[in-house]
């Protein structure tokens, strides 16, 4: 029963050639990984990254903030400096990077992008950007298995179980609020 509330919860566009593919804050130990990957395989020429508000202990030096730890991770994976570009800037939320990021592309002329993210989050991801974005845009949301949990087993995780309850919730706000 919990694989198929999963199951009709979790959903995931196909990926295909987009303009760029944009990482947004948090995801660190998936997100700019499968953002180096499809750099890779060909599939975009540039990788945006969500310019967000530091949190004190980046502030203080002690961590790397979201946008260097992604920038770090892209460097090392092989995705040339040139090619990869921040948006926005001190962003805190989904929908703030949702609305820097389509000023970006109305900027840029862009108009196709995917912007993975882990697979309880997609919905709510998905429906943000489509919101904002359009329907003359093509947006594409690939769902991510996080590290510690997949789609068949996280129940058996706090970490999935939690993920799942706080967007469902987040999910709810995000259609009130906006």
């Amino acid at each position: 029963m919990l694989r198929m509330a999963a199951d009709l919860w979790i959903v995931s566009d196909p990926i295909g050639p987009a303009d760029a593919v944009a990482v947004l804050g948090g995801g660190i130990e998936d997100r700019p990984f499968a953002a180096a990957a499809y750099y890779r395989q060909g599939l975009v020429k540039r990788v945006l990254l969500s310019n967000t508000q530091p949190g004190p202990a980046a502030l203080l030096g002690i961590l790397m903030s979201d946008v260097a730890a992604n920038r770090a991770v892209l460097l090392k994976l092989g995705v040339p400096e040139h090619d990869i570009e921040t948006f926005g800037s001190g962003l805190s939320n989904t929908h703030e990077e949702v609305l820097a990021l389509h000023e970006w592309a109305k900027r840029t002329g862009a108009r196709s992008i995917i912007v993975p993210t882990e697979i309880f989050a997609a919905r709510r991801v998905r429906w943000t950007l489509r919101h904002e974005f359009g329907e003359n845009f093509a947006i594409r949301v690939p769902a991510l298995d996080p590290p510690n949990y997949r789609r068949d087993d996280w129940w058996r995780n706090e970490q999935g179980t939690i993920a799942f309850q706080n967007e469902v919730m987040k999910y709810l706000y995000y259609n009130l609020k906006y």
